[in-house]
């Protein structure tokens, strides 16, 4: 066939690098697995700037087209820039849906809580069109959700500047059951900031928000409130949005959403993966589970936890026989498997009544 194409290797094309294991928030609801203090996640040695441009470039030589920036917090990297700027140098092949294929730099997102942006910050990631997502956990609720003295206030404006200059920015907003009652307000200020799109994230037990479940994880009910008032507000602001995490479809199949996009499928190891700040695999970065040093990446597509995911091999007891189970994977899956000790437990949505 005159468009057949060899698959440059096993992996999703899309990566998330934690950037180290440091941030300056300590919010309540960090789903970081180093951060759980009962976890199993071990902590080792933070990739240099040198280690990360190296497991970038491998990345790339096997087809990864997109990196995002996390941590920790990422800034907090001495080489974060740096590693940025050389990632804009390098070519990645990047398909679309029609298997046409174009060489060109590596999609870059950086995704931090805005507290060290600079204007310099802001012309690099405008030079090498990197996305910025800025987090946003409420505004009367800020310090209370970050556990830190900050202003709210601060992300607007950040979300202000980047817009006059043309930067491609994300409002990421965790949901609890304390920041519900001013999620419409939460959202709405950053659409008029500038923001240009959403990504919704209701909280899921893990990290240090382990420590915290049954005081800000929703039920069934105000699962359902925040999709409807994010939808809402993205009618209203003319923007578009999408939920972070799979939700189960048996809880959003009868709602009638507009706009906003909600995921039933899990992604993690089929649309995208992880690499903790140590260096190693895991299958997203709700997991404690490491599996491959990035150094022996091959080595992961004869991991049994990795098939595992990607062969889908975790519907939950409850699901099973499920008509809808061909696309619904039972809602999160490595957030069941922290909160519940089974990758095949129910989602956390379900055991909150």
């Amino acid at each position: 066939m005159e468009n057949a194409i060899i698959a440059p290797s096993f992996l999703p094309d899309s990566a998330i690098l934690e950037m180290g294991y440091a941030c300056n928030h300590q919010c309540m609801f960090c789903s970081c697995p180093w951060e759980h203090e009962e976890g199993p996640y071990s902590r080792g040695a933070e990739l240099t700037t040198d280690q990360w441009k190296q497991c970038i470039e491998k990345l790339v030589g096997m087809g990864v087209c997109h990196f995002s920036y996390t941590g920790g917090e990422p800034l907090l990297h001495p080489g974060i820039t740096e590693i940025m700027a050389y990632t804009a140098t390098l070519k990645a092949r990047h398909y679309n849906r029609r298997l046409e294929y174009e060489d060109r730099s590596p999609g870059q997102y950086l995704i931090t809580n805005g507290q060290f942006l600079t204007d310099e910050i802001l012309q690099l990631l405008h030079a090498q069109n990197i996305s910025l997502s800025l987090s946003l956990p409420g505004l009367k609720t800020y310090s209370d959700h970050t556990q830190q003295s900050g202003n709210p206030d601060n992300i607007l404006n950040w979300f202000q500047k980047a817009s006059a200059l043309g930067l491609k920015t994300v409002v990421n907003i965790t949901v609890t059951k304390n920041n519900l009652h001013e999620l419409y307000e939460t959202v709405s200020n950053a659409f008029i900031a500038g923001a240009e799109t959403l990504l919704l994230n209701r909280f899921l037990p893990g990290g240090r928000g382990m420590r915290y479940a049954e005081e800000l994880l929703l039920n069934k009910e105000e699962t359902i409130e925040m999709l409807l008032i994010a939808d809402e507000v993205l009618q209203k602001a003319n923007r578009t949005g999408s939920t972070g995490t799979e939700l189960p479809i048996c809880l959003t199949k009868d709602l009638e959403l507009k706009i906003l996009r909600v995921g039933t499928r899990c992604a993690a190891a089929v649309e995208f993966f992880v690499i903790g700040p140590e260096g190693r695999v895991r299958t997203c970065n709700h997991s404690p589970v490491q599996l491959e040093h990035y150094t022996e990446i091959e080595q992961l597509k004869t991991n049994p936890y990795w098939k595992k995911f990607v062969l889908k091999d975790y519907l939950p007891e409850m699901c099973q026989g499920c008509n809808l189970s061909n696309i619904c994977d039972g809602g999160c899956r490595e957030a069941a498997h922290v909160y519940t000790g089974d990758v095949t437990g129910k989602d956390a949505v379900f055991l909150t009544d």
